[in-house]
Formats: C-alpha cells, sequence, structure tokens
C-alpha cells in the first residue's frame, strides 16, 4: 500500500489525540520528553491523519503542551483505512518495545557521557538503571562522600534484607 506523506508544522490546539490511544504517559516520562525536546529540539515529528488526529507522538504532544509551544513539526499521513491507523497507533508502540540493549555498547556510551559531565538525567533512564552501567565510576565519586550516620548491617539484618535487581527487577530474598 502506498500512502502519502507531509512535512507540516501544526498547531498544538489542532491536533486531536487519539480516543482509545492503550499507551500511557505518566507525567514523569512526559518530563523526561520535555527535557530530551529542551536539550535536542523537536527532532521526532508527531505523526498525524489527514484530520489532525494522533497516530504517534502522544507523549511528545504532552511535552510540548508542558513547554508551553504553539505548533510542532508532524508528518501528515494520508490513505490509511481506519483499521489501518487503529493498528499502527498498537504497532508503532509495541515495535519499539521489541528492540534490546547492547549492554556492553551502552555501558561504554554512558561512561563516555558521564566522563565529560554531560547530564545523564534527560536520557531517561533512572537512577539505578544508569548505576548498573556505570556502578564503578560512581562508586569512586560515592567513596569519596562523608558517610556519617550511615548504618551499618549486621547478620542479623540480613533476614530483613530486600533488593531488587535494578536491571532485570529481581528481588532478592523474597
Amino acid at each position: 500500500m502506498e500512502t502519502k506523506k507531509e512535512i507540516v508544522n501544526v498547531e498544538l490546539e489542532k491536533l486531536v489525540p487519539y480516543e482509545n490511544n492503550s499507551r500511557n504517559h505518566t507525567d514523569e516520562q512526559i518530563s523526561q520528553i520535555a527535557s530530551s525536546i529542551d536539550e535536542f529540539g523537536f527532532t521526532n515529528p508527531v505523526l498525524i491523519d489527514e484530520n489532525n488526529s494522533v497516530l504517534a507522538g502522544h507523549g511528545r504532544v504532552k511535552a510540548a503542551e508542558l513547554l508551553s509551544l504553539k505548533d510542532i513539526p508532524t508528518v501528515k499521513i494520508l490513505g490509511l483505512t481506519e483499521k489501518q491507523k487503529k493498528a499502527y497507533v498498537i504497532a508503532d508502540n509495541k515495535l519499539a518495545l521489541n528492540a534490546t540493549w547492547n549492554d556492553e555498547v551502552l555501558q561504554n556510551e554512558l561512561q563516555d557521557l558521564f566522563n565529560s559531565d554531560f547530564d545523564l538525567s534527560i536520557l531517561g533512564m533512572n537512577e539505578n538503571e544508569i548505576n548498573s552501567f556505570l556502578g564503578d565510576s560512581l562508586n569512586n565519586i560515592a567513596d569519596e562522600k562523608d558517610y556519617v550516620g550511615a548504618e551499618e548491617i549486621t547478620l542479623d539484618d540480613i533476614d530483613d534484607f530486600k533488593h531488587e535487581c535494578p536491571r532485570c527487577g529481581f528481588n532478592f530474598n523474597d
């Protein structure tokens, strides 16, 4: 099937969110997207149909609203049937989730950014995820901190110790 595409800036108030979008965006994620737009610009246009209904980019639209942007770049996709639009909204969200990370490459990239004092908080990763890749680098910094008042864990406390792996979510001592 051939569809026509047209790149246009559209005023935020003219965009219509897809009412059955099954993807949820937390306030924290919207803030992360807004930080990314602040840092890198609006590099990923929102996909809309001929009626300005959002097919992909609901989070970017909410982030643009948070940033009080007046208009944003969109790609208008013409020629999809209603069923294709419905399927595309799901596929666009799910297909990205099917990707995996090359942990070694990611660790090297994060280490390079960390070493250059780049603000890692705008990458969309939480502190545990970053720590899982940069643990040794961050431990060197942590060793320099003052731990006055820190509690020591004794062997008696081990039964009450709970820990979740930041990479896979495995709960120890469950």
